[in-house]
């Protein structure tokens, strides 16, 4: 049963991509264990922004929908149903995919 997630303060809530490296190279089987882990996803939640000294909100730069590439070990990873999901602060997206 898929829970709803809402993301607090500064933090992102991204579904990474699915690979797309092959399997086989030269023959020999990459085991999943063994691929790298996607560097782009797409936001599915976006919490309301970081309080900055003075009080006020700080606005997130990403939305949902957007596709965006983030830092290759940051995050927690959460499981929600069979939905693969990974929660980032913000300051881990690296970029936005036009």
């Amino acid at each position: 049963m898929a829970r709803k997630l809402e993301p607090l303060a500064d933090r992102v809530i991204v579904k990474p991509s699915e690979s797309t490296e092959e399997e086989i190279r030269g023959g020999i089987i990459v085991p999943d264990t063994a691929k790298e882990k996607p560097q782009e996803g797409e936001v599915v939640a976006v919490g309301p922004g970081r309080v900055a000294d003075d009080g006020k909100l700080i606005a997130m730069a990403v939305k949902k929908g957007d596709k965006v590439i983030y830092a290759k070990y940051g995050g927690t990873e959460v499981k929600d149903g069979s939905d693969e999901l990974l929660i980032l602060r913000e300051s881990d997206i690296l970029a936005k995919i036009g």
